[in-house]
């Protein structure tokens, strides 16, 4: 019988082929080399160019930085607002030792399909923006000599695309991508790109699972499901499991595909300030050997940690969640959705500052990069696939929407930060046909993964809505006095505890605020204030704050999240002046005034619930119960 100070580790091995379609992350080892071609690439937005390419035929546009969308880097609208195909270009040396080797190039995303020729020959198609997908290419190569790869990236969106979208045709003869979703439509290899190295057997899937003794946070269960490419040789496994330290604290050496690992008091993963300790990770070393050589090796980070959802709670480690957070965007100035190594580690900065726990990725996947940080960090992740405003239900949406679920839950369902799966934002689940596209939604990702809740983000009423029997958390998306009476800033608290509490009565599952806010422009003062103002973006938060604390007291309303993190750029519109301005900091990452006031509100919860030690330039905050006119109650402190 185990002890609970004991995790027992399940190793299961099966067998496939693998082909195309990312599923390990790219890690160098013993057995791997990686080769990175980041950087500046040859460009063209004119196909009568691209056996040219290399040529100046426009010195803007000649070369284009990788990783990075390509519609802000010229001062020209045309590239901006491109609609269609444009063709990126590198060259690069593979050694003459790689020869023997299956050579694999591995994109974590380009938006929104891509067409990749190496040497001249058609290599691999995808057509999923913000996923990665990869192919083997050795059969294409010259070894020892300089190579070549074409990208043809496409923006256009279509009816069945996900997300949706059309090619409109203006008057004046320039093509345009039409779309509802109120973020920019930026486009190219916005992700990384890699060449990398295996042996012809080598391993190609981890997946990773665990559960917890509620009784003790020292017993655990974690199950592991390891795959390899076919071969008709005798094959051995050695794994380890490997501490945050990385001292080993299991092992096993076995030609079975089952197998166990025991580990001794092992640590939980905790979100960020539910525990000392947080985003505490392990690592899985596994080593396959045919006929007792080494074949490959690779190491897998992951978290021991336990989901636990029911009609009114959610908890991680027996312990119950509140989630503290908002929506984001991945966002910034010149490099659009370009992954940003800066930009991500001053916004996790941030995100510890202001004391929240939880994002969702809003409104598609984010760079695995930053979903390691998350890892790291204990910041619980809702991690949403790419379909927004979703409507014109028709059977090739259907496929597409499966596929870009199966290929998100293939990229990380072995993150521990990931604690919610959201199948889509603000689908028209208003109308009749939505209900059983989204049965079946549902029943895909349920099919996947039966570990973690899902939800939708939704713009609709309890009443009007088509979808919430099928989800597990209820998330909830209301823009009072903004979207829905707008300026009056009375209707807040009533409004939302009738809008959730209709939700929660409806269907009898936990409720989740996803989206509620204000628009504010940076220094906009009058008095008595008034909308687009600092101030009115705060009173609206503050009203908010009243509601969610008494919801909260109701035992089924699980969280909080404010849209948005920071300011992001939107399609042009009179409505926008530059960019939505809903975050709570600019786009250039500096606090507004309602920064100041949610870092009050975040920390002074995490305090309460999780008896969280406050920083100290807030602790006359708590003590002198200081704050515009949202006064924290007596019982909270």
């Amino acid at each position: 019988m185990m002890s609970i100070r004991t995790a027992l580790v399940l190793v299961l091995v099966v067998f496939f082929k693998y082909t195309n379609g990312a599923i390990l992350p790219v890690r160098s080892s013993e057995t791997r080399e990686v080769l990175s071609l980041d950087g500046l690439w040859y460009f063209t937005t004119n196909e009568t160019f691209i056996d040219s390419i290399e040529e100046e035929h426009d010195w803007e546009l000649n070369l284009m930085p990788v990783p990075s969308s390509y519609n802000d880097i010229s001062t020209k609208p045309e590239i901006r607002d491109h609609a269609g195909a444009v063709w990126y270009k590198k060259n690069f040396f593979i050694p003459s030792s790689w020869e023997n080797k299956n050579v694999w190039i591995r994109f974590g995303s380009v938006c929104y399909s891509a067409s990749v020729t190496v040497n001249g020959q058609l290599a691999t198609e995808h057509s999923i923006g913000h996923l990665p997908f990869e192919t083997e290419i050795s059969s294409y190569l010259t070894f020892g000599k300089e190579n070549a790869v074409l990208v043809k990236v496409d923006n256009i969106l279509t009816n069945t695309s996900i997300p949706q979208g059309s090619l409109d045709t203006l008057f004046t003869g320039r093509k345009k991508v039409k779309y509802t979703f109120d973020f920019f439509n930026y486009a190219g290899i916005d992700r990384p790109v890699y060449l990398y190295t295996t042996n012809s057997v080598h391993i190609n899937d981890v997946t990773i699972n665990s559960t917890v003794n509620t009784t003790s946070t020292k017993g655990a269960v974690v199950s592991y499901l390891i795959s390899h490419t076919a071969t008709n040789s005798s094959t051995s496994y050695e794994v380890k499991v490997l501490d945050k330290s990385k001292k080993v604290v299991g092992t096993v050496s076995s030609e079975n595909a089952e197998d166990t690992v025991e580990i001794d008091s092992p640590k939980l993963w905790w979100p960020y300030l539910m525990n000392p300790e947080p985003g505490y990770l392990y690592t899985l070393e596994i080593t396959l050997k045919v006929n007792g050589t080494v074949a490959d090796i690779y190491r897998q980070p992951f978290g021991i940690r336990e989901l636990r959802f029911d009609n009114t709670s959610f908890t991680i480690n027996g312990q119950p969640i509140y989630i503290r957070g908002f929506g984001r965007h991945e966002d910034s100035d010149i490099r659009g959705k370009g992954l940003d190594f800066p930009l991500i580690v001053r916004d996790y900065n941030l995100i510890k500052w202001i004391g929240a726990n939880c994002y969702r990725t809003s409104h598609y996947p984010y760079a695995e990069e930053i979903m390691d940080l998350a890892d790291q960090f204990g910041i619980m992740i809702i991690d949403e696939v790419p379909a927004v405003n979703t409507e014109n239900y028709n059977d090739g949406l259907l496929r597409n929407h499966k596929k870009s679920l199966s290929e998100l839950y293939q990229r990380d369902k072995n993150r521990p930060s990931v604690v919610i799966w959201s199948i889509a934002n603000e689908p028209r689940t208003q109308l009749a046909e939505s209900e059983d596209y989204y049965r079946q939604i549902s029943a895909h990702i349920k099919s996947l993964d039966r570990s973690r809740p899902i939800t939708i983000a939704n713009l609709y009423t309890s009443g009007e809505d088509h979808s919430g029997q099928f989800l597990d958390i209820l998330g909830v998306n209301r823009y009072e006095a903004w979207y829905v009476n707008a300026g009056d800033l009375d209707t807040v608290y009533p409004n939302l505890l009738d809008h959730a509490r209709a939700w929660h009565q409806k269907h009898n599952k936990p409720v989740l605020i996803t989206e509620y806010g204000a628009d504010s422009e940076e220094g906009l003062k009058l008095l008595p204030t008034y909308i687009w103002t600092e101030e009115y973006q705060t009173e609206l938060m503050e009203n908010a704050f009243r509601a969610f604390d008494e919801l909260r007291g109701e035992g089924w309303f699980i969280g909080e999240m404010i849209w948005n993190f920071a300011d992001f750029k939107t399609e042009q519109t009179i409505t926008r002046v530059g960019c939505n301005k809903k975050g709570l900091f600019t786009r250039n990452r500096q606090p507004k005034q309602a920064a100041y006031l949610m870092r009050k509100r975040y920390w002074q919860l995490a305090h309460k619930l999780n008896n969280v030690t406050l920083p100290a330039d807030l602790e006359p905050y708590i003590s002198d119960l200081a704050s515009n006119s949202y006064k924290i109650p007596k019982d909270e402190l």
